[in-house]
Formats: C-alpha cells, sequence, structure tokens
C-alpha cells in the first residue's frame, strides 16, 4: 500500500538561521519521491526532519499508511557510518534492537547481503570495500529492518558511473517492491531516470512540485525554471511556459 507523508508547514531557524520556511508538500505512497534543488535549499535538512533526526520548529510531519503501529524509517547517508568489523557485522547491526535467535540473524544477513551483490565480501572488513560496495552494504543494513518509508541522502554522490548505476537499480528494486524511497538528489539525471515525483526546493521552500518527468521539462514557476536553467543549460522551454 505504501507509506503518505504529509508535511505542513515545516520551519526550521537553527541559531536564527532560516533553513526551512514553511515547507507544505504531500508525498504519494508510490514510488520514488526526489528532492532536488541549489546548494542550501534544505533538502538533506528536511529529509532529516521526516526521519525525526532533526526537529522542526514548527510545523508537523505525519505518516498514513500502516495503520495503527508506527511507520518503519531507515536513513542512507552519503557516506556509510562503518564500524571497524567485518561486512556481516555492519549489517547485523540493524538486527541488535530485534534480539532475533543467533541462526535466525546470520541467516537474514546473508540473505541481505546477497540481494545487494556482496555474499562474496561478507568476511571482509567493511571499511576495505569499495565505495560503491560500501554504499550497498548500508541499503543491505537499511532494509534488513523492513522500512515502510527508505530515505537517502545524495547516496551516490561520490560513487563512479558503474557504481552509480548499481546502487540505482537496488533503489528502483526497492520501490518496485512496495517500499516508499524518498531521495535528495543533485543529479537531475539521476531524478529523472528513477523518480516518479518530485519537489523542488528553493531558499527552504517548495517552488513546485509534480511529476518529475513534467517538471523537468517543462517547469511552471520562474523559480523551478531558473534553477534548472543554471543546472541544464541547454534546455529550452516553450514561450508559454516562460
Amino acid at each position: 500500500m505504501g507509506v503518505t507523508v504529509t508535511l505542513r508547514d515545516i520551519r526550521f531557524r537553527p541559531d536564527g538561521r532560516t533553513v526551512l520556511d514553511g515547507v507544505n508538500a504531500v508525498v504519494g505512497p508510490k514510488g520514488i519521491t526526489a528532492i532536488a534543488g541549489p546548494n542550501g535549499a534544505g533538502k538533506s535538512v528536511l529529509l532529516r526532519i521526516i526521519d525525526g533526526l532533526l526537529t522542526a520548529d514548527s510545523g508537523s510531519v505525519e505518516f498514513q499508511g500502516t495503520g495503527a503501529r508506527p511507520v518503519r524509517r531507515a536513513f542512507v547517508f552519503q557516506k556509510p557510518g562503518l564500524i571497524r568489523a567485518s561486512t556481516a557485522e555492519n549489517a547485523a547491526l540493524a538486527l541488535l534492537p530485534m534480539k532475533l535467535p543467533r541462526q535466525e540473524a546470520a541467516r537474514r544477513v546473508e540473505e541481505a547481503l546477497a540481494h545487494v551483490g556482496l555474499a562474496g565480501r561478507a568476511g571482509d572488513p567493511a571499511r576495505k570495500l569499495s565505495g560503491g560496495e560500501q554504499q550497498r552494504l548500508a541499503l543491505a543494513r537499511a532494509l534488513l529492518t523492513e522500512p515502510d518509508l527508505l530515505l537517502l541522502d545524495e547516496p551516490t554522490a561520490s560513487l563512479d558511473p558503474n557504481a552509480t548505476e548499481e546502487v540505482e537499480r537496488l533503489v528502483a528494486q526497492v520501490a518496485a517492491g512496495g517500499t516508499k524511497v524518498i531521495l535528495v538528489s543533485h543529479n537531475l539525471a539521476q531524478v529523472a531516470r528513477l523518480a516518479r515525483d518530485l519537489i523542488l526546493l528553493t531558499e527552504g521552500r517548495v517552488a513546485e512540485q509534480g511529476s518529475a518527468r513534467a517538471l523537468l521539462t517543462n517547469p511552471q514557476t520562474p523559480e523551478a525554471r531558473a534553477y534548472l536553467k543554471g543546472e541544464m543549460p541547454w534546455l529550452s522551454y516553450p514561450a508559454a511556459a516562460c
């Protein structure tokens, strides 16, 4: 069924500096929603507020779609936080709160690592993995919690094209399986490849929200057109849209 996320007038002003200035948006339950915008627009901060890692100064984040139980959220950062231990041990950290029998936990970890193509690296030191492998490990760890909502903050920003393609393939699989994905990305080609819909932030506000394909090819607001023109200067919008 998926999770719907409703953002109501989210404001965040650390030390008196406005980062988010009244964000309102409804994130639908299906597919991948991307959050894009210029540096300093508040993308990563908004993602952390959705996850509960940060608390907004005002406004609310509401979740619908999981019935009476709390929504299960998992967060993957741009740089995975890995301890000095094996790949399998790093993945198993996600299962500690569940207090599973050792054999059951080991089985789940083995399956998760196989799913992301790391079955053969289970015993290797996690910090010796390549950047792409570390990010796939972070995805495996997140997915072990069986999240309703997967939050990704620039997950391929420092990866080469091959590693990026593999991570994107896994993310698309997760979304196709019914998990709602919210992705922060500065890579508009990635947004076009993956996202069903797009929220464009500028100066801490929603400049435009809608179908990713429609927004990227025919933005309706001056703020969105200015940002996209700066990022993709070869685009030419119809005169009627200007």
